[in-house]
């Protein structure tokens, strides 16, 4: 009793990351090891504010609400949806979380450790708003059936969709820690899995499901996608390799799942 319970790690090979990816790998939702792994998250991962922990405290306590933030409740909240959890009262305590803490409305607190205030600002990226964390909450949104979503929850759409317009999402220039002088080079490394990352692709793709596919902001990117690609193919360039339980696809090597990634945002915006 009181070993500290650490769901998120080890990194990219902890339960939760695991459903993640399999979520991403198109896994069967009707797999009972799904299921059972499905369980064990939501027993252990939700915070008494309602999103769920990176990872958690000690066994007989509740996990720590400071340690909710943005990309990792994003990331886990679509995995659950997309297996099927969606009716499940914390999957549906997480996805009201993050449209409270995006918007700043009913937020009791926030945390200097963790989310630190409204439209993603987090203890991560030095208190500010977080762009990887708004992709990674924007296609948690975006899996839940229009007519499902909340008004808070619409709300917290419209934050996020225009603070990842408010740049160039071809640049992505967006608030970054204060040592750094450039956007993180992961932006511009198209790759499978995706963890608490996100890649210009991925903005592409969160835009395409919540039906901006054709917005014109979105011509650079568009465009520096159509670059990358390589005799019809698209490479690996974050892959991941040797951090999760087997090897998905081979660092810098023509990708299959990251080529229809590519052709299926380019088939949404130019159809």
């Amino acid at each position: 009793m009181g070993e500290s319970r650490r769901w998120h790690v080890p990194k990219y090979t902890g339960t939760v990351w695991e459903l993640i990816f399999l979520d991403q790998l198109g896994a069967d939702a009707g797999d009972p090891r799904i299921q059972r792994a499905c369980d064990y998250v939501l027993d252990h991962t939700p915070a008494a504010s309602g999103g769920f922990v990176a990872y958690g405290g000690k066994e007989d306590r509740s996990p720590p609400p400071s340690r909710v933030i943005h990309c990792l409740n994003g990331d886990l909240t679509r995995a659950l949806v997309g297996f099927g959890r969606l009716e499940d009262a914390r999957v549906r305590a997480a996805v009201d979380w993050a449209a409270r803490a995006i918007t700043g409305k009913g937020v009791e607190r926030y945390y200097a450790s963790g989310t630190s205030g409204p439209r993603f600002a987090c203890a991560a990226n030095d208190k500010k708003p977080c762009a990887w964390g708004a992709v990674k909450e924007l296609v948690d949104f975006a899996r839940i059936p229009p007519r499902m979503r909340s008004q808070l929850v619409r709300d917290a759409i419209d934050h996020g969709v225009s603070f990842l317009l408010s740049r160039d999402p071809a640049v992505a220039d967006y608030p970054m820690l204060s040592r750094d002088t450039k956007p993180a080079s992961a932006w511009f490394k198209l790759g499978f899995p995706s963890g608490y990352v996100a890649d210009v692709l991925q903005s592409l793709e969160v835009f395409a499901e919540l039906g901006y596919a054709n917005d014109p902001r979105l011509q650079n990117a568009l465009a520096w996608i159509e670059t990358q690609q390589v005799q019809g193919r698209w490479m690996n360039r974050y892959a991941y390799n040797g951090s999760t339980v087997v090897d998905i696809e081979k660092q810098g090597r023509p990708s299959k799942w990251v080529t229809l990634r590519a052709r299926t945002v380019l088939k949404a915006a130019f159809q």
